[in-house]
């Protein structure tokens, strides 16, 4: 388990913080390869099937309001 401890004695920074993710990201960005772009085609009415949610999901989505929480 990784500690998460902070023992900083000024306030943190989340702008900081995030530049630091973003230059992270910018420096990565090299190492991935992008996927061609391929067009999508129209699926089969018959090629789909139902949907199958469990019943602990189906509540949990059921109590959420229609635009969000």
């Amino acid at each position: 388990m990784t500690n998460l401890e902070f023992h900083g004695t000024g306030p943190l920074d989340p702008d900081g913080e995030l530049a630091a993710l973003r230059g992270d990201c910018a420096r990565m960005v090299p190492h991935w390869a992008a996927p061609e772009k391929s067009a999508s085609r129209p699926v089969s009415p018959s090629l789909i099937h139902g949907v199958r949610v469990p019943p602990a999901s189906a509540r949990l989505l059921e109590a959420m309001s229609d635009y969000g929480d």
